[in-house]
Order: C-alpha cells, then sequence, then structure tokens
C-alpha cells in the first residue's frame, strides 16, 4: 500500500510541476499580448500625434499667410487712406487758391465797372465776365479818329483810367485784339500805310499795348497785341450799327499762360572723315 502511493507521488509532482508551467506559460502568454496590445497603442497614438501635429501646422502656415495678406490689406489702406488725405488737402488748398482768384477777378470788374461807369452808360465800353476772364470792349471812336490809328487825346484819357486798374492785376494775361468793319480801305492816304484792315487792326491793338506799357506803367510781359481785321464780327455788317459794333478794342483779361517747355534731345556730334 504505501509502495502504492510512494509510486505515485512522482506523477503527482510532474502532473502539478506541468500545471504550473502550463500557468505560468498562459499568463506569460497574457503579458505578452498585453505588452504587444500596450505597444500597438503607443504606436497608434504616436501616429496619431504626429498626424495632429502635421494638420496644426498646415493650419499655423494658414494662419500666418492669412495674416501676411491682413499686413498687406492693411498697409495698402493706410497708403490709400494717406493719398486720399493728400488730395483732400490738395482740393481745399486750391479750393482756396480758386476763392481767392475769384475774389481778385470781382474786385477788379468792380472796379473797371466804376472807372467806366460813363462809357458804360452810352454804350461806348461793354464789360462781361465768363469762366474765369474779364473782356472789356471799346467802340473805335473811344480811342481813334476815324480812319486813324494812333490813340487820340479822348483815348489817351480813357485808357489812363483803364491803365490805373490793369496795372494792379498781377495774376492776368492781357490781351489788346484790334478789330474792324468789312469795309476795305480806298482812302489812298490811309491805303498807303495799311493795305488792308487787318494792318489797321494791328497797329491799333499794338499801340494800346504801347500806351498802356508806356504810359499806364502795366508791365510788358503781361500785354499782348493781335489784330482780326474784321474776320470776328459780333454784329451784321450790313447795318450801320452792326458796322459800328464791329470797330472796335478788345481788353481780356486771362489767366496766366502756362508754357510749357520742351527739352530737344542733343544733336549728336559729327563724325570726322570724309564729306
Amino acid at each position: 500500500m504505501n509502495e502504492q502511493k510512494s509510486s505515485k507521488l512522482p506523477w503527482l509532482l510532474w502532473v502539478l510541476t506541468l500545471a504550473a508551467a502550463i500557468a505560468a506559460g498562459y499568463f506569460a502568454l497574457q503579458r505578452l499580448e498585453a505588452l504587444q496590445s500596450a505597444q500597438n497603442e503607443a504606436i497608434s497614438a504616436t501616429e496619431l500625434a504626429s498626424k495632429k501635429a502635421s494638420d496644426c501646422q498646415k493650419e499655423l502656415e494658414v494662419a500666418t499667410s492669412t495674416l501676411n495678406d491682413v499686413n498687406l490689406q492693411k498697409e495698402a489702406l493706410a497708403n490709400k487712406a494717406n493719398e486720399l488725405e493728400n488730395k483732400a488737402s490738395e482740393l481745399t488748398t486750391t479750393l482756396v487758391q480758386k476763392e481767392e482768384e475769384l475774389a481778385r477777378l470781382m474786385a477788379t470788374y468792380n472796379s473797371l465797372e466804376d472807372k467806366m461807369a460813363a462809357e458804360i452808360k452810352r454804350g461806348d465800353v461793354r464789360l462781361s465776365q465768363s469762366e474765369g476772364r474779364i473782356q472789356v470792349d471799346l467802340v473805335d471812336k473811344v480811342l481813334f479818329d476815324s480812319a486813324q490809328a494812333e490813340v487820340s487825346p479822348r483815348g489817351e484819357e480813357v485808357l489812363t483810367r483803364l491803365g490805373a486798374i490793369l496795372k494792379g492785376v498781377e495774376d492776368r494775361q492781357i490781351q489788346i485784339s484790334g478789330h474792324t468793319d468789312d469795309a476795305p480801305i480806298t482812302l489812298p492816304d490811309l491805303k498807303a500805310k495799311f493795305a488792308t484792315n487787318w494792318e489797321l487792326s494791328t497797329a491799333r491793338a499794338v499801340n494800346v499795348v504801347r500806351f498802356l506799357s508806356e504810359k499806364a506803367q502795366v508791365k510788358p510781359g503781361r500785354l499782348l497785341a493781335a489784330g482780326y481785321g474784321q474776320y470776328r464780327p459780333i454784329g451784321a455788317n450790313a447795318t450801320p450799327r452792326g458796322r459800328a459794333a464791329n470797330r472796335r478794342i478788345e481788353i481780356l483779361l486771362l489767366p496766366p499762360l502756362q508754357a510749357k517747355k520742351a527739352t530737344l534731345p542733343t544733336a549728336a556730334a559729327p563724325k570726322a572723315g570724309k564729306p
């Protein structure tokens, strides 16, 4: 009986050892699987984190680009605002200058109207103002004797009064133009001096310019003389009244002429050689 127990004991120990080994192997396998799963999860988490980091980098780049665009737009708007402010300042300055110019123009007009009141009332002088200029029309008999180009004593008195005003006008060009009716020059003595109405009208304009410059002290650089003959009538030459209106001296006060200076290219020096 004891011998049977003794013979079964090793088998029992072997079974227990095998069971223990199997159990240990099972637990080791479970542990390995758990570690493998944790490793896989760690890898997945790393990949996810890397993807999120990449997405964040892209979002950061987009945000940076958007911020740069906003800064550029802000700078452009600031430049536009400065440009508009400068234009507004220029327009304000121009407006002030125009208002001052108009005030000077009206003061000159009122002075001419006052000095020429008697001649205006008789119809010998017509005064008008438009588009920044003043025009004074004087019928020929006010300044000249019949068929003459020299300023008459009465004309000198009228031009003296007129010149006293024109002398103080600094911001205008003064154009003196002579006009006639269409009657041709037939008197031998007159025709010897003036072949056509052009010469007569031009001579009268030049004599008025000389009187204003030499006697009334108007600056010569602001005076212009022109002769139009019968080619710019303001009345019908078919009637005595129309012809009388056409025989006139026009004095125009114009804004100053802005001369444009053209720069010519320098001519190349000729090359030495045979002609």
